[in-house]
């Protein structure tokens, strides 16, 4: 599978700390991959690029 620019921007935010899928939206800031933000995570996560785990009820990701 090829990354494009939106999985790599994920990959790029999570670089240096760990966020839930809200701060990466925030962090992305783009409207347009509002809703693709969400299915990328899920893919990255399918590869092994992102972890993520859950904290005092939230989820976090970042770059395994």
């Amino acid at each position: 599978m090829q990354l494009t620019n939106v999985h790599k921007a994920v990959i790029e935010v999570l670089k240096n700390e760990h966020l839930t899928s809200f701060e990466i939206l925030n962090k992305i800031n783009s409207i347009s991959v509002t809703l693709e933000v969400y299915r990328i995570i899920d893919e990255l996560n399918k590869l092994g690029i992102l972890k993520s785990y859950i904290k005092q009820d939230l989820k976090y990701h970042y770059v395994a």
